[in-house]
């Protein structure tokens, strides 16, 4: 098989492990909660991506933490966040918790599916650039596409349109394929 096949798959394989843990983890929030995040609006959701991140930049820079959790747990909730912030997208919040486990189960692996294809192509095209860096730049990054998603936010709040963004959801997925390398590497 051709070296650079192996190196690719090899991702895709550790990818798909990460966000297997990821989704195991958010069947039995579901277990215990269901989809009790329906009820975020967008805005909120988004500062729940932005608690995540900054927690991570603040065990980054002080190496402590008083409540015993390292950064791995807050990568494994920006990855299913940002899964959840691509079914709000869809579907908008609501008042009450409006889908089964079943379905919201379903909706995720859709999402992760269609994530792990935008981190194929991309991957591809950057030739596996992600491995060079440091998880603190992957930090740096959920923290930059945060800020544009809130700017984003901001515009549509007052009847403005972004000119050149990709959207929210590219960027909803660029954080989870983020948080995903930054698993990976963390493993």
């Amino acid at each position: 098989m051709h070296p650079v096949m192996d190196r690719f798959e090899k991702t895709n394989a550790e990818f798909e492990a990460a966000v297997a843990e990821c989704r195991q983890l958010f069947s039995q929030k579901l277990h215990d909660y269901r989809a009790s995040w329906r009820i975020l609006r967008p805005q909120s959701l988004t500062d729940q991506l932005f608690i995540k991140a900054k927690r991570i930049r603040q065990l980054e820079v002080t190496g402590e933490s008083l409540v015993g959790e390292g950064i791995r747990p807050e990568f494994i909730g920006l990855v299913n966040y940002g899964i959840v912030g691509l079914i709000q997208l869809e579907r908008g919040f609501a008042d009450t918790v409006d889908v089964t486990n079943e379905e919201a189960l379903q909706l995720y692996d859709r999402y992760a599916q269609e994530t792990l294809e935008l981190m194929k192509r991309k991957n591809h095209d950057y030739d596996e650039a992600w491995r060079g860096m440091r998880v603190s730049s992957y930090t740096d990054l959920i923290l930059t596409k945060i800020e544009r998603v809130k700017e984003m936010e901001d515009l549509a709040s007052r009847g403005d349109a972004t000119k050149v963004s990709e959207g929210i959801d590219a960027n909803y997925m660029d954080i989870i394929n983020y948080s995903v390398f930054g698993l990976i590497k963390l493993a």
